[in-house]
């Protein structure tokens, strides 16, 4: 019997290449893999013809899903290699690591108490250090990624890492059958293992010596390259001491049940940018390096040079073959100065950099992201376990045409067709259950009310999100449909159901909205606070005008929003009672938005501008209020100029308070100054309030009255200044326009010539 350690580097594709051909040299009996044993009935799926790289291994807690944990594959990643080498040769194949059923378990007291060692220092920055490397990310790579074929590089990173391991700054306490596991943990306070990496290494070692025992010759392990040495204690036998103290280590250890399942992944969640704690700087690099399994060294920077000059052509940037040359030219004479054989991903981006961007940072940032990161998203197998609502979800992917892509896409959806309105419902429910696949933009483009536009964007851990779903049903439509009548035992108030109705019909949950239409007939006739009531209605609205298109049943909800607006109608007037500034600007926005829902819907105008009036003569109506009553009322004809101007000329009287007079003004002129511009009468008088201010009232009102002319556009209070100007002449009359010397005589003999241009008669 043999032991051989293959010690790798997570997701490397010169251990990778290197791993593969040692294991056809070798021509081993069994494979062992630094990977989890839950998923032992999973793995002979990755050699499906349909599974595609990058993929990940979920484990989960069935009862709680949120508790899981992936393992990740590219196609470089040497465990992939490993795996679908042994898988295609027909070897056996298994993972050798602490299954996660113990890993995933609730940690009891004293092991929290006990896990306190840290790695307090880089192992691999000692060694790039010494070799002159900036980081062990780069030294890695050109002692390791970089290398073409070579077999021995495992028994140098072996050596390597023993060394580390037994030296004085990260050496380990020795384990004895005496030395319980506090004492070994807590021993030193630089141990380099946790009490998980502990287990870890003791489970692997026993999934060394059952392999023995059973009888296998040749035995190829593959694992991190820090836990070599570790294992290498069992060649060529397993010492009884290590063998009892593994056991105590691993006995008596908690587990609860585990699900395992394939899901895709993307190269975006293989770089540590996206948190992932082995990831890697650059998978789409990687990956390069990988597919470019026949080019020399100096191809790989020409085809990477090339694919550059690719992506910056379809921006629309001018990069030529010349550039190429002369990119590839300055990464390796870089290399060169720096005493580097071959010019890695450094210096090939400062080349780019310098030669394709002009020192520009902005174009490198478009690179990282699709071409360093990368946008790869891996496929599984349609065999895959799945939970009832994961397969579901699946085939309405395929009967939707919807894809699942990990770049961001724009689906614009035209609600009057089947498909797309289907496709709507679809979103819409998965965004109920938390998963936000997709994202509805607001475009501020007006196409109609049969149009969603909506920005899809695939994250792998959505996958989590849908499994966490299927506690509500065994379909996304059952599953969103119980969470929503759930959400509805729990609203606290009314606008919160409101939300909720208006939510699911957008989902198209017919017997969800029965059920929560009911909870806000209960919830509306015990409400009681106006302000609610007024926050209950947009959403209703907004039911009402869509649900045509929706082919929802909305004359329920109509009957809803008429004994709210009748509610809310009365009680108004008595909840604008001597509010202060802070209610009042609230009170405000209720107002707007009450008047918005009665011209969106063409109802209750009678009801509504009789109460608008009502307010506008309360004399304890605060400015602000009184100011927009006003101007609702001016827009929609029910004031005419005359009056309106009556009702400004007594807010603006000297014996109003000036502080109240500055909000009357902001509520009425608020967001748009056209009133103005347009009613000389209503300039005139604004325009003789502000001039008849004392110095010292106006100092202290400027500021009140500045913060209203903001909410202008920039034209209309271009306008507004002309005509402050020219005193009280009106914008864009004749007379204001003319200067004092122009020339009529001139004018008029045009003026035959332009009337027979226009198809006139002078």
């Amino acid at each position: 019997m043999s032991l051989h350690i293959f010690g790798i580097r997570h997701h490397g594709p010169g251990s990778a290449r290197s791993l593969l051909n040692s294991l056809e040299q070798l021509a081993p009996d069994i494979i062992l893999v630094e990977g989890p044993p839950d998923a032992a009935e999973i793995l002979p799926l990755a050699k499906h013809a349909t599974m595609k790289p990058p993929v990940a291994i979920l484990l989960y807690v069935p009862d709680e899903p949120n508790r899981a944990v992936y393992y990740p594959f590219a196609t470089f990643s040497p465990e992939w290699q490993a795996i679908t080498y042994g898988l295609n040769h027909s070897l056996p194949v298994r993972f050798m690591d602490l299954p996660q059923m113990y890993r995933l378990a609730t940690p009891s007291v004293e092991q929290l108490a006990v896990s306190l060692a840290t790695i307090k220092h880089d192992p691999l920055g000692w060694l790039a250090e010494a070799a002159g490397y900036q980081d062990g990310e780069r030294w890695w790579e050109h002692m390791v990624e970089h290398r073409r074929n070579s077999t021995d590089i495992f028994e140098a990173v072996l050596e390597a890492m023993t060394e580390l391991r037994n030296s004085d700054l990260v050496k380990e306490p020795a384990i004895t059958e005496e030395n319980t596991e506090k004492e070994y943990l807590i021993s030193t306070s630089e141990n380099l293992q946790t009490i998980e990496e502990a287990h870890r290494e003791a489970y692997m070692r026993q999934t060394i010596r059952t392999a023995q025992k059973e009888g296998y010759g040749k035995i190829a392990i593959i694992c991190g390259a820090w836990h070599a040495p570790a294992l290498k204690e069992l060649a060529p036998k397993a010492t009884k001491e290590l063998a009892k103290t593994d056991t105590a280590l691993l006995k008596g250890l908690p587990k609860v049940k585990i699900n395992a399942t394939w899901v895709p992944w993307t190269h975006g969640r293989l770089s540590y940018f996206s948190g992932y704690g082995a990831g890697i700087e650059s998978p789409g690099w990687y990956h390069h390096i990988w597919t470019a399994n026949n080019a020399s060294p100096t191809q790989l920077a020409i085809r990477w040079m090339t694919k550059v000059a690719h992506l910056l052509r379809k921006e629309d940037l001018d990069i030529s073959p010349a550039h190429i040359i002369e990119g590839v030219r300055l990464a390796e004479t870089l290399a060169s100065l720096r005493d580097r054989p071959l010019p890695n991903l450094l210096e090939i981006n400062e080349a780019i950099q310098t030669v394709f961007c002009f020192g520009s940072n902005l174009p490198m940032q478009l690179i990282h992201n699709k071409l360093i990161i990368g946008e790869e998203l891996g496929e599984i197998p349609e065999e895959t376990p799945m939970v009832p609502i994961q397969q579901d979800l699946y085939r309405e992917q395929k009967r939707l045409r919807l894809p699942v892509e990990a770049t961001a896409k724009t689906l614009d959806l035209d609600l009057r067709k089947e498909n797309d309105l289907a496709r709507s419902h679809l979103l819409h429910r998965l965004s109920m259950l938390g998963v936000a696949w997709g994202q509805i933009q607001n475009t501020g483009n007006v196409r109609g009310t049969f149009h969603e536009i909506w920005k899809l964007e695939w994250q792998p851990d959505f996958t989590i999100r849908v499994i966490e779903g299927g506690v509500w049903g065994n379909n996304v439509h059952d599953a969103a449909a119980a969470y929503v009548c759930d959400q509805a035992n729990k609203a606290s108030d009314l606008p919160t159901i409101t939300k909720l109705v208006d939510h699911t019909l957008l989902a198209n949950l017919p017997t969800a909205v029965e059920y929560v239409l009911t909870k806000l007939q209960e919830k509306a006739s015990l409400a009681n606070d106006v302000t609610h009531l007024m926050a209950a209605l947009p959403p209703l609205a907004q039911v009402m005008r869509y649900g045509n298109v929706r082919k929802t049943d909305s004359e329920s909800v109509s009957n809803i929003i008429d004994g709210l607006m009748a509610r809310i109608c009365i009680g108004l007037p008595n909840a604008c009672f001597s509010l202060n500034d802070e209610v009042a600007a609230q009170m405000y926005d209720h107002i707007v938005t009450v008047h918005q829902v009665v011209s969106l819907l063409q109802n209750h105008r009678d009801i509504w501008y009789s109460t608008l009036r009502q307010l506008l003569d309360k004399s304890f109506l605060h400015g602000l209020l009184a100011g927009r009553a006003c101007r609702l009322l001016y827009e929609v004809k029910e004031l005419n100029a005359d009056k309106t101007a009556c009702y400004m000329n007594l807010a603006l009287s000297k014996a109003s308070d000036p502080t109240q007079t500055a909000a009357w003004v902001e509520g009425f002129l608020k967001d748009s100054g056209l009133l103005l511009i347009h009613d000389l009468k209503l300039w005139q008088i604004l325009d003789s309030w502000v001039s008849s201010l004392k110095e010292e009232t106006f100092i202290i009102l400027l500021p009140l009255l500045r913060r209203t002319f903001a909410t202008f556009q920039k034209p209309e209070r271009r306008q507004i200044g002309e005509l402050a100007k020219k005193g009280t002449g009106k914008p864009g009359s004749r007379k204001a326009a003319m200067p004092a010397d122009f020339d009529h005589t001139r004018a008029e003999t045009v003026l035959p010539l332009l009337a027979k241009l226009l198809g006139l008669q002078l």
